[in-house]
């Protein structure tokens, strides 16, 4: 019947009055970093150990639940989409993840925490590349291309940023020159082309006024 004794909380009040002044403490100091602003954005220092690890491990375990359940598509490999995925990649993503022959950017060179350098490698499942291009992450600058590309073109990213780690420079200028354009790149030319040829008609419009 011992085990079955009535919590007496006279003994244990030392203890738990410790561990409620030591949360509101740490609550409290929590507090008075956020309003006074002790704690420093700037993209130029970089979060202590202690932070970045919670961020880290946060981040990864985020991705890897919301990815689970995400279905490849069986033709990631065909040269359609890698080509495809060429011009995307050029076109959006180059300039903070670099690729095969290219130097550091000022872009990339700012970022904080650093974009993953790509043609380096990664160990990431095909569906976490597809989940992080899709719906981006959080303060880092890494945006959600799914607000303004269809997941075919998506997977198509994906597909390419598979291939890219085995390309050496020369391979990646030649997949890269062949490869479609992006869609916004392609009507920007279309529209700027079809400026040009408005304006010698105009021109002459205005000559005879």
């Amino acid at each position: 019947m011992e085990r079955f004794r009535t919590f007496d909380f006279r003994k244990h009040m030392p203890s738990v009055t410790f561990t409620l002044l030591a949360v509101a403490l740490i609550a409290g100091a929590g507090a008075i970093t956020v309003y006074l602003g002790l704690y420093n954005i700037a993209a130029d220092a970089p979060h202590n150990r202690l932070t970045y690890s919670v961020i880290e491990t946060f981040r990864e375990k985020s991705i890897a639940a919301r990815s689970g359940s995400i279905a490849v598509p069986a033709d990631l490999a065909a040269p359609a989409r890698i080509a495809s995925g060429a011009g995307l990649y050029t076109e959006m993503c180059s300039g903070c993840h670099l690729a095969p022959g290219m130097e550091k950017t000022e872009m990339s060179q700012g970022l904080y925490p650093q974009a993953p350098v790509l043609f380096k490698g990664s160990d990431r499942s095909a569906a976490e590349q597809f989940w992080i291009i899709k719906h981006g992450i959080k303060m880092t600058a890494m945006p959600a291309w799914g607000k303004t590309h269809d997941d075919r073109l998506i997977w198509d990213m994906v597909a390419f940023v598979r291939k890219l780690p085995g390309l050496s420079p020369a391979q990646y200028q030649a997949i890269t020159q062949n490869a479609p354009m992006d869609h916004d790149a392609m009507m920007k030319g279309m529209t700027e082309a079809e400026g040009a040829s408005q304006k010698p008609s105009e021109a002459g419009e205005h000559a005879g006024h």
